[in-house]
């Protein structure tokens, strides 16, 4: 059943949400859907991969994100010579104390915006793979603790391929969702001249959340209700990937808990204490198509899989309320339907 605190929470969520929605919005012009996934990303305590190409924001969309938030921040550069231990820190040895000392590397901040992150060698880009999934990093046998909340915002170039490195398929089912900026309209990017020309709009951006804010949305997030409807048309989408002909790598278990948690984050963002299939159709894109392998023939057809996602999308029956389909937009009528559920 939803609480008094839970719905103070969700109120919470959404006037805070808001303000740093407002505030990334000010330096990144025209693309509020883009901003709306990074928002839904932070609160479903998952990680944001931004590829584009080059100038179209991305760096600066994570950076806007950063300073939204009152949070520590660290910016890793990653560039062929990089090391492991640049990321995750190393133990010096003493000779005062006659013992070793860790020096806490990049990775120990709250959020981590890996620049260019295949450029780096499939070592380094290993160094993150316990950070991202277990939010801790073990030295020399010893297991430290990140700092919560913990986001890796990360960035790579897709059309530029010389002195780069593919990201590890491993790494990249860490990411819960991918985003692509895309070119500004012609109205955005005249508006962006005017912004922009003097002076960076990130100099003048101040924190409108704290660290101790977003821990509170996010708790807030893991009490929004999905039904077991919800539950089992994330996994049939997630399912129809593995045996789809165009692929060769369906999306992995670890899949089918970011769809949802994902949902369950936007579904909050939505003032809704309760999840809908739209919420996993509106993501399913976002949350699985960067992590399948396209087959050689559906290569060769210029198949994608943000295509093939979509048409599991519309092969893939939608959950019924009292016998009902439920269409996109019809989210008051399905959620009206779960019990213990309260409408906003």
């Amino acid at each position: 059943m939803t609480t008094y605190d839970d719905r103070a929470s969700l109120t919470d969520l959404t006037t805070t949400a808001e303000r740093v929605r407002r505030s990334v919005e000010s330096v990144i012009e025209g693309k509020p859907e883009v901003v709306r996934l990074s928002l839904t990303v932070l609160l479903a305590e998952g990680h944001l991969l931004i590829e584009d190409v080059p100038g179209v924001g991305k760096t600066m969309l994570a950076k806007a994100l950063a300073r939204s938030v009152d949070c520590s921040v660290r910016r890793i550069q990653f560039t062929p010579d990089l090391l492991p231990s640049d990321i995750t820190g190393v133990s010096i040895y003493d000779q005062q104390r006659r013992d070793f000392e860790f020096k806490p590397g990049a990775i120990f901040a709250q959020i981590v915006i890996g620049d260019e992150i295949n450029r780096a060698s499939p070592k380094t880009q290993s160094a993150l793979l316990e950070s991202m999934e277990e939010r801790q990093v073990t030295i020399d046998g010893q297991t430290y603790e990140l700092p919560s909340p913990f986001m890796v915002v990360a960035t790579q170039n897709p059309v530029e391929m010389e002195g780069t490195y593919p990201l590890p398929e491993a790494q990249r089912d860490r990411f819960m969702a991918r985003v692509s900026i895309g070119y500004p309209s012609a109205e955005a990017e005249f508006q962006m001249l005017d912004v922009h020309g003097a002076a960076s709009p990130l100099d003048d951006l101040q924190p409108v959340a704290h660290a101790h804010d977003i821990l509170k949305l996010i708790d807030a997030v893991r009490t929004v209700h999905v039904a077991d409807a919800v539950r089992r048309y994330a996994v049939e989408l997630v399912s129809a990937t593995r045996t789809h002909p165009d692929l060769r790598l369906g999306a992995s278990p670890r899949a089918t808990l970011h769809l949802l948690r994902a949902a369950k984050a936007s579904a909050a963002l939505s003032g809704r204490d309760y999840a809908l299939p739209d919420d996993v159709q509106a993501l399913a894109v976002a949350v699985l198509a960067h992590r399948l392998l396209p087959t050689a023939q559906a290569q060769l057809n210029r198949r994608t899989s943000e295509q093939v996602v979509r048409e599991i999308l519309q092969r893939t029956a939608v959950p019924t309320a009292e016998g009902r389909t439920v269409q996109p937009g019809a989210a008051a009528a399905y959620g009206a339907q779960q019990p213990g559920v309260r409408r906003l």
